[in-house]
Formats: structure tokens, C-alpha cells, sequence
């Protein structure tokens, strides 16, 4: 494995999201602003005391997604948006990037942290990806918290979905517009790691499953080139590999960070899919790319911090 030549305690980074899409200021209102802000402000906050203790980035990234999860305001455990059917079907991956350890899980049906559930995959299982009653087995098995479908639903999401079906006009909310939580850390020691945990789209079907849990397309990380969690049209970043993308021409064809998420953004984008990502590398690299009007997402490290939504910020 390759860490930074001279791993620094004080050097950490972290990076959030919490969803890309139609997100513009004419379609956010200013106490909804204000309560995204500050749930994110939350989740650096919660991984940042991982991190600044000398903790390690797969901790971080949990700590953090935990709180986004926990958040109404994004598409991921409370707040997770609906099935055709009118069910909450759950997604969530991490990865440590020491050893390229992976968990992940799908179809996930109450368990309050999804994140948890596919740490414990990764740690407490001999598999990486679980999915529908097999996962909720294990999860009820390896003691997790278990709540009733009721505590992940609020009204807006009910309302999504009857606007969808009112519509017919898609197969699906195709504008991604109240998205996937993420994190990717770097830590002290050289180390860095991702998660990512979502509800899906509003009205998805058939057991429909996107890339976050996906190890290589929603949710990468290698010491040897960076940590990616991803945001955005499923299906095109499943099919781009998005993750290893980024890694594979930073690891192999020496690329920038920025510059190997810019150019799998724009692939992305040539094959008519839409979203983001966050990035960070062994060497210190902290950043964000992405292909819609908004990103809800931050960075913090021992000596910055910035929170942001639309895209004419940062």
C-alpha cells in the first residue's frame, strides 16, 4: 500500500455530500437552506472529532454518513424517498482504503443506520454485498438498531412520490434533486476511506438497485490513488465505474485528482447521466466535481472548513 510520504497528524482531510441535482436557489427556501447547512456543518463536525483525535478515515466517513442518515433534509435512512410500491429499500457501501476491505448492502428494510450495517458486512461477514432479507437477517443478527419503516418516511416524501404518479412522465424522479449521502476521509495516518448510503430514486421498482453501494461505482477507495463516493444518475455511474475510474487514472496515468474527477464527470455526462462526486487522495488532495446546478457538500480539515449548495459557490 502507498501513503504519503510523511503522514502528519494535523494533516486530515474530510469531504462530504449530500446529493447533486436541479438544486437552485428558486427551488430552496430559506429555513430549508438553513437546516441543510447546518446538518452539514453536523456531519463535518462529527467526523472531524474522529479525525482531529487521530482517529482513523474509516470511522470518520461512518461518523460522519451516520448524521447525514439521520438527517431528514437527504435522500438516505430518515428521509429516504419511496418506492412505486410506497416501501423504503435501503443502500449503503464503505470501503477502507488500507486493505481495500468493503462492505455493502441493498434492499435494506430497518435497519436506522445502513452505513452500520454495511461496516458490519465488511467486518463481522466473510461477503462484501448483502441484499433484501438476507442483509435485514444478518443486521437483526449482528444486534443493530431496527426501526419500522414508518421512522424513514416524512410527508415531502410521500409527496414526491404521488407527484411522480400523478405525472408519468418518467420511469422515475430522473432530476435526482434530494440525493445520496457521502463521505471520504484521509487521516492522520496516510489512510483514507468512503461511504455512501441512499434510498434510491423516488418510485424505483423491481428491487432496483444504483451505484452506491456498488464498490467501484458509488463508493471506492485505495491508499494507492484516492477514496470516491458518488452522487447522481445510477445507472450511467454504474456503467462508467466511476469510482475506480478516478482511481485508475490517478494510480496509473498519474493524473490530478481534480483533473481524473473532471474528465469521468464529463464521460458521465457524454452518456447522458448527471450527478457528482467527492474525492481525496493519500497526498492531501480535497475536492468535488460535479455536473448539475447544485451539490449539497463540504470539507473540513484541522485548519479550514466550507459548506456549500449551489453551484456558483466555492
Amino acid at each position: 500500500m502507498t501513503a504519503r510520504n510523511n503522514p502528519d497528524p494535523a494533516g486530515w482531510r474530510l469531504v462530504i455530500h449530500g446529493g447533486a441535482g436541479i438544486i437552485e436557489r428558486s427551488r430552496v427556501t430559506a429555513a430549508q437552506e438553513a437546516a441543510i447547512r447546518a446538518a452539514l456543518h453536523r456531519a463535518l463536525d462529527a467526523g472531524s472529532a474522529v479525525l482531529a483525535d487521530g482517529g482513523a478515515a474509516l470511522d470518520a466517513v461512518e461518523a460522519a454518513v451516520r448524521v447525514l442518515e439521520d438527517d431528514p433534509h437527504f435522500n438516505a435512512g430518515h428521509g429516504a424517498v419511496l418506492t412505486y410500491e410506497g416501501a423504503h429499500e435501503l443502500d449503503a457501501a464503505i470501503m477502507d482504503g488500507r486493505t481495500r476491505a468493503a462492505g455493502a448492502v441493498a434492499g435494506v428494510s430497518a435497519t436506522r443506520n445502513p452505513v452500520a450495517l454495511a461496516r458490519a458486512v465488511m467486518e463481522e461477514s466473510p461477503h462484501v454485498f448483502l441484499a433484501g432479507e438476507g442483509a435485514d437477517i444478518f443486521s437483526r443478527e449482528q444486534g443493530l438498531e431496527q426501526v419500522g419503516q414508518d421512522w424513514f418516511g416524512t410527508p415531502e416524501r410521500r409527496r414526491q412520490l404521488d407527484e411522480l404518479k400523478a405525472n408519468q412522465s418518467s420511469w422515475f424522479d430522473v432530476d435526482m434533486k434530494y440525493g445520496t449521502v457521502g463521505a471520504v476521509a484521509l487521516d492522520g495516518a496516510g489512510h483514507v476511506a468512503a461511504a455512501t448510503s441512499t434510498g434510491g430514486v423516488t418510485g424505483k421498482r423491481w428491487g432496483r438497485v444504483g451505484d452506491s453501494p456498488v464498490i467501484g461505482a458509488g463508493t471506492y477507495a485505495d491508499d494507492r490513488a484516492c477514496a470516491v463516493s458518488a452522487t447522481g444518475s445510477g445507472e450511467t455511474f454504474i456503467r462508467v465505474a466511476v469510482g475506480h475510474e478516478i482511481g485508475a487514472r490517478m494510480r496509473l496515468g498519474g493524473e490530478a485528482a481534480q483533473a481524473a474527477a473532471d474528465a469521468v464527470m464529463a464521460e458521465v455526462r457524454a452518456l447522458g447521466g448527471t450527478g457528482g462526486v467527492i474525492v481525496v487522495s493519500p497526498k492531501g488532495e480535497a475536492l468535488w466535481s460535479f455536473t448539475t446546478p447544485g451539490m449539497y457538500r463540504g470539507q473540513a480539515s484541522a485548519t479550514t472548513r466550507t459548506v456549500a449548495i449551489f453551484g456558483d459557490e466555492g
